[in-house]
């Protein structure tokens, strides 16, 4: 294919030359490799000239990556480099010890999680036990939940929801990724029967709040 050749890609042509192809290429390449989070289509598309096809870039740099010791992979919404599975362990040295959460901050993840928009009094129902304000604290710290709204009920409590990098620490595309009943039960979490009715919730984390939610005020801080 000459350089003035249009660009053939899964089927479909392109008007971009071949040169102007490799060139969109190596943009998506640096601006991914130097984003320290992963980033969406539309922040590419932002960032690229007009006539840049996103998608068929991305695909094409994925399969590039594709068997190399750095791959590009779709997570928490946006695409970002990320070391291949089968070499993470060559990167234990590397790597920052991550604080380990308790067993009360995990739960208190795994339910705001699951059923998100919660409030901290949501959270100590089904936990059947309190939740303290310091548990919140670690994990609005590490950046995996925020706070979403005031439920509409007395005393306006605040509820909480996770983040895109909540998603990102858990290599999740979307929150609809979470482990079903049947994943969780295949993975031994769940033990023995559940009792009847019991069900794993559909998890929403979009920013649209719902219909019990206000928004936060201004001084809204915790």
């Amino acid at each position: 294919m000459s350089e003035d050749e249009p660009r053939l890609f899964g089927g479909n042509v392109t008007n971009l030359s071949s040169k102007e192809w490799r060139d969109h290429l190596r943009m998506v390449e640096a601006i991914l490799f130097a984003s320290s989070e992963p980033l969406s289509e539309a922040t590419l598309a932002e960032r690229l000239p007009r006539a840049a096809d996103v998608s068929g870039l991305l695909r094409d740099l994925r399969q590039a990556y594709a068997g190399r010791g750095v791959n590009l992979v779709e997570v928490a919404g946006g695409w970002a480099f990320r070391t291949a599975e089968d070499l993470a362990f060559l990167l234990t040295r590397e790597a920052v010890e991550p604080r380990k959460l308790s067993r009360a901050a995990l739960e208190t993840l795994a339910i705001i999680a699951y059923h998100q928009p919660v409030t901290r009094a949501e959270i100590e129902e089904i936990r059947g036990v309190s939740t303290s304000k310091g548990t919140i604290d670690v994990l609005l710290e590490t950046g995996w939940i925020r706070l979403r709204g005031r439920r509409r009920t007395p005393g306006r409590p605040v509820t909480y929801g996770t983040t895109p990098t909540f998603l990102d620490q858990f290599n999740l595309q979307a929150i609809d990724d979470l482990p079903g009943l049947d994943e969780l039960k295949g993975a031994g979490l769940l033990e023995g029967t559940p009792p009847p009715g019991f069900r794993v919730p559909v998890p929403s984390d979009g920013d649209e709040l719902s219909d019990d939610e206000d928004p936060l005020g201004e001084d809204d801080d915790e």
